[in-house]
C-alpha cells in the first residue's frame, strides 16, 4: 500500500531537477536588493562555474557536489554528455533582467521558474493526453503552466485579463519543442508580452 505513494526514480529525479530549476525565482528578489546588473554578474558567475565543472565531469574528473547533483538529476539522454539545462536557465534569467524593466522581468523569470517547472512536474507525474507536435508534452502540464504563470503574474498586473494573456502566451511558448532552449524562449517571450502590457 505504501509503495503506491513512493515516487519512482525518474519522478524523483524530475522533482530534484525542477526544485533546482525553480530556485531561479530568487533572482528578482536579489535584483531588488542588489540591482539588475550585480544580479546578472552573479548569474554569469554561476553559469561559468557550472560550465567548468560540467566540462571536467565530461572529461572524467568529477567536481564534488556539483557533479554529484548533475549526475543524479540528469535525464537518461544527458547522462554521458554536457547537461545544458543549467546554462540556458541562467542565460534566460540574465536576458530577462537585461531586456525588461522590473515587473516584466520578474514575471518572465517566474514563468521560467514556475511555469516550466510545474508543467514538467505535473506532466511527468500525472501524465494525461499528449499534445501533437510538442515532443510529448501533455495537456496536464500545459494547464499547470497556465495556472502557475497566472498566479505569478496577477499580483503584479492586478488585472485578470492581462494575467491570463501573459499566462496563455507562456503556456504556448512552453509547448514549443526546443528542449533546453525553452529556458531562453520562455522568459524572453513572456517578458516581451508582459512589457507590452506594462507600457500601455
Amino acid at each position: 500500500m505504501i509503495n503506491q505513494y513512493v515516487l519512482d526514480r525518474p519522478v524523483q529525479q524530475e522533482v530534484l531537477r525542477k526544485s533546482l530549476h525553480m530556485s531561479i525565482a530568487l533572482s528578482p528578489g536579489v535584483a531588488n536588493i542588489l540591482g539588475a546588473l550585480p544580479t546578472i554578474i552573479l548569474l554569469a558567475l554561476g553559469v561559468t562555474v557550472y560550465t567548468l565543472a560540467e566540462a571536467l565531469r565530461i572529461s572524467g574528473r568529477r567536481v564534488g557536489l556539483i557533479s554529484l547533483i548533475t549526475e543524479w538529476a540528469s535525464r537518461e539522454r544527458d547522462r554521458d554528455r554536457f547537461v545544458l539545462g543549467p546554462v540556458t536557465l541562467g542565460l534566460g534569467a540574465m536576458l530577462a533582467l537585461l531586456l525588461y524593466p522590473a515587473p516584466a522581468a520578474t514575471i518572465a523569470i517566474y514563468a521560467l521558474a514556475f511555469g516550466d517547472g510545474f508543467a514538467s512536474l505535473m506532466g511527468r507525474s500525472l501524465g494525461g493526453p499528449r499534445i501533437p507536435g510538442t515532443g510529448g508534452k501533455t495537456i496536464t502540464g500545459a494547464f499547470a503552466c497556465f495556472l502557475a504563470v497566472y498566479a505569478a503574474a496577477f499580483p503584479l498586473t492586478r488585472h485578470p485579463g492581462e494575467a491570463a494573456a501573459i499566462a496563455l502566451s507562456a503556456t504556448l511558448l512552453e509547448l514549443v519543442p526546443v528542449d533546453d532552449l525553452d529556458n531562453i524562449l520562455l522568459p524572453v517571450g513572456t517578458g516581451l508580452i508582459a512589457s507590452i502590457f506594462f507600457s500601455s
